[in-house]
């Protein structure tokens, strides 16, 4: 597979990646940061699987697909925990996180 079709799930990782981390340091912000914890650990997984899956696909590794089926689970699982947030960059992160899964999902050959 081309680098060119992997563009679309690069630049959805890179961009939930970007979100989660952003995500997970406006929660330390909040008020009540205990309330936070599990949508800031959830955040730095996310954030780190994506950025692992843009630099597998960017380098067109044999286990990019492998990488894109766990990164889109995990993508799912933070969507999900920021989505119980009414917080604007819980919402903005959850919408990434929901991209991202589905670039993804797409890109490993499994429909969400």
């Amino acid at each position: 597979m081309s680098h060119s079709k992997y563009a679309d799930c690069i630049r959805a990782c890179i961009e939930c990646a970007q979100a989660c981390e952003l995500c997970a340091d406006s929660c330390l912000s909040e008020s009540d940061v205990t309330k936070m914890a599990e949508c800031i650990r959830t955040d730095r997984d996310c954030s780190q699987i994506c950025w692992t899956a843009a630099a597998y696909l960017s380098r067109d590794s044999q286990f990019a697909a492998e990488i894109c089926r766990i990164c889109a689970d995990i993508c799912e699982a933070c969507a999900a925990e920021c989505e119980k947030h009414d917080m604007d960059h819980c919402q903005k992160c959850a919408k990434a996180c929901r991209e991202c899964g589905e670039q993804c999902h797409k890109m490993a050959g499994v429909h969400a």
